[in-house]
């Protein structure tokens, strides 16, 4: 068999993985950022002006009384507040807001939280090796609220506050 052979069997075997894969999920969308809720929600308002809540797939930044929560609303705001940002949905939460990737360029949202210390990798609901690299490097580094000894994840955070 011929190298050209094979290679001709590989796309045949490959490009309908390749749509299928692709209609699994949805195609990027682009929108403008109007609100920052806090570190790891944002509104978005679309060309049509209709607006959605997103929630930042993979991560939990701590929540406003929680200390680095403003720190983390500010950070997020300051990189999206006001710009155009593309949207990778991933899923939707049990609130029924969209959970998605946030980009601005090239610059992942989600993943600069982490970087800078301001949000966990949120292991319940990813299991995204990058993310949990990134949490790592910033544990390590002593950024954001990894400077404080014993940092509370806002999940444990959540559930004290409701018992």
């Amino acid at each position: 068999m011929s190298a050209l052979f094979l290679r001709a069997r590989l796309r045949i075997f490959l490009l309908p993985l390749l749509f299928f894969f692709s209609s699994c999920s949805e195609s990027p969308e682009s929108a403008r950022v109007v609100r920052i809720a806090d570190g790891d929600t944002i509104t978005i308002l679309y060309a049509d002006n209709t607006k959605e809540k997103i929630r930042l797939y993979g991560i939990d930044c701590p929540e406003r009384t929680q200390p680095f929560g403003r720190k983390a609303r500010q950070f997020t705001s300051s990189l999206v507040f006001g710009k155009q940002v593309t949207i990778r949905s991933v899923d939707r939460d049990r609130y029924g807001r969209n959970v998605a990737w946030i980009y601005i360029g090239e610059m992942n949202l989600n993943a600069e939280l982490v970087r800078a210390g301001y949000a966990w990798h949120y292991r319940k609901h990813s299991n995204d090796p990058m993310l949990q690299r990134l949490e790592n490097e910033a544990r390590k580094a002593g950024r954001g609220l990894w400077r404080d000894s014993d940092p509370v994840p806002p999940w444990k955070y959540r559930n004290g506050k409701r018992n």
